[in-house]
């Protein structure tokens, strides 16, 4: 009996650790998110670089249409940034329409369609004419001066560059929880990390990027992931990655729970992927070079969804409470850490988001979409068990805005 008892508590303090990290993570850089300011470079532009902007897109016609003629609309001069749609099993009715535009349509067939081989196909073919490439979705629409605004944190001396990906659409559910979340991401992963030190955490699209850099990277690259095999290797590199929190990209956020099952799912296996296959070297990268801000790239790819940890710390603490409370000793002997320890926890994680999340969410509709996060939650738990193999294929997301247009700027906000 003594052993069983003794196994049982190793495990929950295991869990219990775990958890104390996750938590001590997410609350320390929000923390530090609090004290976020954009830096910007002088008055004074030495360098006005040319940009490549490509916009992969699988199966897109509903949308790219509109997105690329929204790209066009940069204040940056016209000789000096390109839009590129990388055309993966369009119409040929959207192919005429794009070509009809001002821009450069490069059209890919794949056996199996990635994003990381439109990327890698496209650059091939449209030479290295440019200083930055930029990557947004085929639902990605961009404020005027974020081209600008990259350009600065360029002169700054930054090669890779995050720009603030925010929600286009908020007409939904699962809409508002889905821009909700990404907020707190940008605060946590991307405002706190800049305050301490750290790179800011890669999305996928809103980026900028030495073209170079991204070419030669991104040829190395054949995964799902491609924007987290990316951001770990330059920052293995010693290359620190700048966050733009004024540089505003629209993205439509998911409307329906098969598609956040979907979503999640994909995100969740590749960053456990990652964790695995880079731990043993940041590590060694840590206590060799000094390399932190690698390191800290890797844990943050066992962080478990901020929704997941709530709910966990929540059901946990409800049932350590219920046990210590109506139970009797014979049966609340098997549970530790106590009520006040999780408690604890639940309070700090609590604390992180609250810090983390912008004052326009702070109405009603976000209240009544708060009403959803249990079935969030479930979902999530359905995402972790259906995670085997999501991090080999291409799983995609599809889109409906087809006319949307950017809501008012969220600058400031």
């Amino acid at each position: 009996m003594e052993i069983i008892l003794l196994l049982i508590h190793l495990i929950e303090y295991v869990l219990f650790a775990y958890l104390v990290l996750a938590t001590a993570y997410i609350f320390i850089y929000a923390t530090a998110g609090l004290f976020y300011k954009q830096v910007r470079a002088g008055s004074t532009i030495s360098k006005l670089r040319k940009f490549a902007v490509l916009i992969p897109g699988y199966k897109e016609d509903a949308v790219i249409v509109n997105v690329a003629k929204q790209a066009l609309k940069q204040n940056y001069p016209k000789d000096l940034y390109e839009v590129i749609v990388i055309a993966d099993h369009f119409s040929k009715e959207t192919i005429a329409q794009l070509n009809s535009l001002p821009i450069r349509v490069i059209e890919v067939v794949f056996e199996v369609s990635k994003k990381s081989k439109a990327l890698n196909k496209c650059m091939d073919v449209i030479g290295d004419n440019y200083d930055i490439a930029f990557i947004l979705d085929a639902d990605n629409i961009m404020e005027p001066d974020v081209l600008s605004i990259i350009n600065s944190a360029f002169e700054r001396g930054f090669l890779a560059v995050q720009g603030h990906r925010t929600a286009l659409n908020l007409n939904a559910s699962f809409a508002i929880l889905d821009g909700m979340s990404e907020e707190i991401n940008n605060h946590i992963f991307r405002k706190g990390h800049r305050v301490l030190g750290m790179s800011s955490a890669l999305i996928g699209s809103g980026m900028g990027l030495d073209y170079q850099l991204f070419k030669t990277t991104m040829a190395t690259v054949d995964s799902v992931g491609e924007d987290k095999e990316v951001e770990l290797k330059i920052i293995r590199r010693g290359i620190k990655i700048e966050y733009a929190d004024d540089a505003i990209i629209y993205d439509e956020k998911t409307q329906k729970s098969d598609v956040f099952v979907n979503q999640r799912r994909r995100w969740i296996a590749a960053q456990l992927d990652y964790f695995k296959s880079h731990f043993f070297d940041g590590l060694s990268q840590l206590l060799t070079k000094g390399n932190l801000d690698y390191f800290d790239k890797v844990l943050q790819m066992i962080q478990p969804p901020r929704i997941l940890l709530t709910g966990v710390l929540f059901i946990v603490t409800v049932f350590i409470a219920a046990v210590q409370w109506l139970a009797p000793a014979s049966v609340s002997q098997f549970f530790v850490p106590g009520i006040f320890a999780w408690l604890l926890l639940l309070a700090f994680t609590v604390l992180a988001l609250l810090f983390s999340i912008p004052k326009k969410f702070y109405n009603q509709r976000t209240y009544r979409a708060l009403l959803r996060v249990p079935q969030g939650f479930i979902l999530m738990v359905i995402s972790l068990l259906k995670i085997k193999g999501a991090s080999k294929k291409f799983l995609h997301t599809s889109h409906g805005h087809a006319d949307s247009s950017p809501p008012s700027s969220n600058k400031g906000q």
